[in-house]
């Protein structure tokens, strides 16, 4: 099974404790594992497994769905989210795991691998933004297929839309490689392509941060899933352009066979 590329920084050899729980953050493509409940909410009709592939969502990538099963049961994972140092899974099931049993996880996959290749694509638009007008993306959103990044820029327009999805589908099919490395807050701090993407804003006690790389194109701080070259993310179609106020300028985009 393909593994996406992790890549050590020198004084910084490994990544983080938390890429031993947090299984998504160096293997993207893993669909599925076993696991220990480690807590049980039976309030709120959740548990937190001591390590788990599912994507608890952030920075505008909506969380996993699955299933989880064990001993003859199996529920649907209907939300996954963190809190502090958990990641919680919801479950629609009448009797929850107990603690200490061990479950097997599977991802929808394919509304997973939907998602990578969406947000490598919008890791591209920002890229293509970046190399055109020097500016950095102030927002944005996903769902499987489709997304939308802000900018700020003065102006938009349909031929700039156009122009953009043309450079978008350029640097597609430069299959560009797309590798995870782990940075020391100090290194990453100094660097102009994390702070463009507010690197500066992420709090200090993160250290290392998880850096997403699409070499020669792209570089940000990023704890979301990817894939591993850009000639994965396949066509990618522009939209709409909008502008949400001076300023603000917004672009979307859709990947139509994945929507």
């Amino acid at each position: 099974m393909a593994t996406i590329a992790t890549v050590p920084v020198p004084g910084n050899p490994s990544p983080p404790a938390e890429s031993a729980t947090d299984l998504f953050a160096t293997d993207a493509y893993l669909r599925s594992f076993d696991a220990d409940v480690v807590e049980v909410d039976r309030e709120q009709g959740r548990v937190a497994l001591a390590r788990t592939a599912f994507y608890p969502g952030g920075g505008g990538q909506p969380h996993d769905l699955g299933l989880l099963s064990w001993a003859n049961l199996s529920a649907p994972v209907t939300r996954v989210r963190r809190e502090d140092a958990r990641i919680w899974h919801w479950l629609d099931v009448a009797e929850l795991p107990d603690r200490g049993v061990e479950v097997y996880g599977e991802l929808d996959w394919e509304r997973r691998h939907s998602l990578m290749r969406t947000h490598t694509a919008l890791h591209i638009l920002c890229g293509v933004i970046w190399t055109e007008f020097g500016v950095a993306v102030t927002g944005g959103n996903m769902e499987p297929g489709n997304g939308r990044l802000d900018f700020p820029l003065e102006s938009m327009s349909t031929e700039l839309g156009q122009r953009v999805e043309r450079r978008i589908n350029e640097e597609i099919a430069q299959a560009r490689e797309v590798v995870v490395e782990f940075l020391g807050r100090e290194t990453a701090d100094l660097d102009p392509a994390l702070i463009r993407t507010s690197a500066n804003l992420i709090p200090q006690e993160i250290d290392p941060l998880r850096v997403i790389d699409i070499i020669g194109l792209d570089k940000q701080a990023d704890g979301g899933t990817h894939v591993l070259n850009t000639a994965d993310v396949g066509a990618v179609v522009v939209t709409g352009t909008e502008s949400k106020g001076k300023g603000n300028k917004r672009i979307r985009l859709q990947l139509p066979d994945a929507a």
